[in-house]
């Protein structure tokens, strides 16, 4: 029978829409508020109809701190030169000055008072600042490293870090921080590598998320702007969209949808060739057209004029501001460089100012949600203030015990009773350079300022300090280092990477005040000792932006003096601190004990010790693949057997000093694909003589091959606190969206087979089951709205 033409295409439409499901609901993002409401509109578009173009410049634009200041004091001759129009933001205002609290806020103080009194529109600035590891000021509590925070897996933890990183921020009159960190890391050759959260998305989006909310609080005016950062993809060469959309974007994604975020950065790097910071797929197309960011966008220091100098896209500098702005960023960072130029721009027809005009009213907009353009807005505390109070020390404590990751013990660990005498040994035994990572106040000192830093305020906690402190009399402790990082200073300045401009300014600093190591002194301590603890790993100057090392082994002739250690026939436990992971692949299997403690920060040595003793048992699991080889290759658990051979131990990775059993897996055979949530549970078991904490994750693979998703990847997890011999049933309620893939410019969900696996590692997977997902395929017309499973403990 021969039918008709308009039936065929009937019926073809209609097997079409059969095959492909829509969804138009969102069920769990919920809606943020938006960046702006009428009140606001109306406060800010009254002062942009009544600014000049110089008034207008100068809100999008930052500037530092020493342009005004002469001797340490406020010059208003150099404010009325250099800021006559107001300013934007002031730029790491904290980080280069050594004064208290009250003098910090009393300077802040002083340049708004001028703001508010002798300019014309009387708008006052934002001060920003660092803030991955707490305020980045003189006296503040330093938290541990990122990269050792996500290896605590806890982002309740970090939400009250962050919180308390908010209320340090606010007393001196700060409103805005340049943090947090959420590029994913998948080599630890890269410099930046310690910033990270590690290399998985779900976990480093969780971290995000919990980072934001707790510096942001319940309301803008009394909090903190988070800026997440850098957007999108840095630190990898990624050109694949399905990669950045489904990977790299994510943690951005949920920062801004579900932790709500309003300030985003974008990175030095390029996608497709183009500088990001020019780059309006990636800030118009991607970032506000399909993530929804409604928000401002400011420039990384110095990115702009990288866009003519470095990567030669423009021909001058009124050029590259307008491909800035055009591409969307709203404020140039650090000094005004290009955005002075873009009247000029505007005369050439590079830019217009209606899009100028855009971002001033971001900028403003900003101000208006962070109080500034209250009646009498709010700046700072009064009083004396304290920075790193009783609490703030603790949870220091409590993220360095917890981020510190247990991976080799012969039994050797918890130390017993019967040990009296220890040989502390290595460069990392008695010095605070190998506890803090960039980026905190003591690394921006020492590095970008290159001046020094005082470590009593606060007061950083050596190993040395720590056991001492903890073991008292009872244990005697003999103490050499014995070797130094590295014969010479081995790391160098890259001035050819992406990075700040001042690089091309700096040195590497030798560290001074440390006796000369003696070799054969700390080999005699060991041969009379019961138990040998070697420190052992990197410092500030061999890990971090603009510095460069060879490799990513332990430094210099560490490896070896620990072979010489090791030939005492002592047990040696082999400590690691570092900003990224250590290739020990050929000295690990003969030491006692192997514990990585990352840069753990100013509660670094009692939270060592405590885990060396025992009173504290290590629940951290690892956030990164922990490389066997010094090849320099990305390596991602997801990609499954294709990189195993690189690996020694796998993300997910910590031992723990008792043992937990899984059983009693429950998962229902199918889900419709449309369904809110299905639920996946299992039993876990305390079964040693010691209360631990375990840190239960899952996983997910396709069982068909018509699935394109990676081979395994995380969809959950859960930090569980166990006593000896108790039971927990744990709760995962995962949805079928959170499945989703990014495929020909659309969000899909694939109905099909799926094994959910709970495991103690990614490689360790003790649960599993099959789950079949039915319906047809499910398009996400509103894009990635689930993210998280949602997790109960009983």
């Amino acid at each position: 029978m021969k039918l008709k033409m308009p039936f065929v295409c009937m019926l073809l439409i209609t097997l079409l829409f059969s095959c492909i499901h829509t969804n138009k609901t969102v069920k769990e993002v919920k809606v943020m508020p938006p960046f702006s409401n009428s009140e606001i509109d109306a406060k800010v578009d009254a002062l942009i109809a009544d600014m000049t173009m110089d008034e207008k410049l100068a809100q999008i634009m930052g500037t530092r701190l020493r342009d005004i200041m002469v001797d340490g004091k406020v010059s208003l001759e150099l404010c009325r030169k250099h800021i006559p129009y107001g300013i934007g933001h002031f730029c790491q205002f904290s980080s280069r000055q050594e004064i208290t609290p009250e003098a910090l806020r009393d300077l802040v103080r002083e340049v708004q008072h001028y703001l508010m009194t002798e300019t014309r529109l009387k708008i006052p600035a934002i001060f920003h600042e660092e803030a991955i590891t707490g305020f980045a000021t003189y006296t503040a509590t330093t938290f541990p490293q990122q990269i050792g925070v996500g290896c605590t897996w806890n982002p309740d933890l970090v939400e009250k870090n962050t919180a308390s990183t908010a209320g340090n921020m606010r007393a001196v009159g700060a409103t805005f921080a340049l943090s947090p960190m959420l590029d994913l890391s998948r080599t630890a050759h890269w410099n930046r590598h310690q910033e990270s959260y590690g290399e998985d998305a779900y976990l480093t989006s969780r971290m995000g998320v919990a980072f934001v909310k707790g510096l942001q609080g319940d309301d803008f005016k009394t909090g903190v702007a988070a800026t997440v950062k850098h957007f999108a993809g840095y630190g990898t060469k990624n050109n694949s969209e399905k990669v950045l959309y489904e990977e790299y974007l994510m943690p951005h994604e949920a920062c801004i949808k579900v932790g709500g975020a309003k300030s985003v950065m974008p990175s030095y790097g390029v996608y497709k060739a183009l500088p990001i910071s020019a780059n309006p797929t990636m800030l118009q197309q991607i970032l506000r057209r399909d993530v929804g960011f409604d928000g401002l966008v400011v420039s990384d220091y110095g990115a702009i004029n990288q866009i003519f100098k470095k990567y030669k896209q423009a021909k001058d500098l009124p050029t590259a501001g307008a491909m800035a702005m055009n591409a969307g960023v709203d404020i140039e960072l650090s000094s005004p460089t290009a955005y002075p130029f873009l009247p000029e721009a505007i005369k050439k027809g590079l830019v217009t100012e209606e899009i100028i005009e855009e971002a001033v009213k971001r900028s403003l907009i900003m101000k208006a949600k962070l109080g500034l353009l209250d009646e009498n807005p709010k700046i700072g505390t009064d009083g004396n203030l304290d920075f790193d109070p009783p609490e703030n020390r603790e949870l220091a404590y409590q993220t360095a015990c917890q981020s510190i990751v247990l991976l080799e013990n012969n039994g050797i660990l918890p130390l017993k009773d019967d040990v009296k005498k220890i040989a502390l040994v290595g460069p990392n035994a008695s010095t605070v350079y190998g506890l803090l990572g960039d980026y905190t106040y003591q690394g921006m000192r020492s590095f970008w300022n290159q001046v020094g830093f005082d470590a009593n305020h606060p007061k950083l906690i050596t190993v040395k300090e720590g056991l001492e402190n903890r073991l008292g009399s009872s244990v005697e402790i003999l103490h050499e280092r014995g070797c130094d990082w590295s014969a010479r200073l081995d790391a160098q300045i890259d001035t050819t990477s992406f990075g700040d401009d001042r690089l091309s300014q700096l040195k590497l600093r030798t560290i001074k005040g440390l006796p000369q190591p003696n070799l054969q002194k700390a080999l005699g301590y060991a041969k009379e000792s019961d138990v040998i603890i070697a420190a052992m790993g990197e410092n500030l100057y061999l890990n971090g932006e603009g510095r460069w090392r060879k490799g990513i082994g332990l430094p210099g002739e560490q490896e070896a003096f620990v072979k010489q250690l090791i030939a005492t026939g002592k047990p040696v436990v082999l400590l690691v601190l570092s900003g990224r992971q250590q290739v020990i692949s050929n000295i690990s299997s003969q030491c006692a004990a192997v514990v990585q403690a990352w840069f753990p920060g100013e509660e670094a040595g009692h939270a060592i010790a405590d885990v060396l003793r025992g009173t504290v048992n290590p629940s951290g699991k690892l956030c990164v693949s922990y490389p066997s080889t010094e090849q320099d290759i990305e390596i991602n658990y997801q990609d499954g057997v294709s990189t195993k051979d690189y690996v020694q131990y796998p993300f997910g990775y910590g031992l723990s000093y008792t043992n937990f059993q899984y059983d009693n897996f429950n998962m229902a055979s199918s889900a419709h694909i449309t369904d809110d949530r299905f639920v996946v549970s299992c039993n876990v078991k305390n079964t040693g003589q010691r209360d631990g904490t375990e840190v239960v994750q899952l996983y997910v693979s396709p069982v068909d091959t018509e699935i394109s998703m990676k081979s395994i990847l995380l969809k959950g997890f859960n930090r569980v606190d166990l006593k000896a011999g108790e039971e927990k049933t744990l709760h995962f309620k995962v949805s079928p969206q959170q499945l989703a893939q990014y495929k020909d410019a659309k969000w899909f969900v694939e109905a099909g087979k799926y094994e959910f696996k709970i495991g103690a590692s990614s490689a360790d997977i003790r649960l599993s089951g099959i789950i079949e997902i039915q319906g047809e395929d499910l398009i996400l017309e509103q894009g990635r709205q689930v993210f998280f499973s949602k997790n109960e403990i009983n």
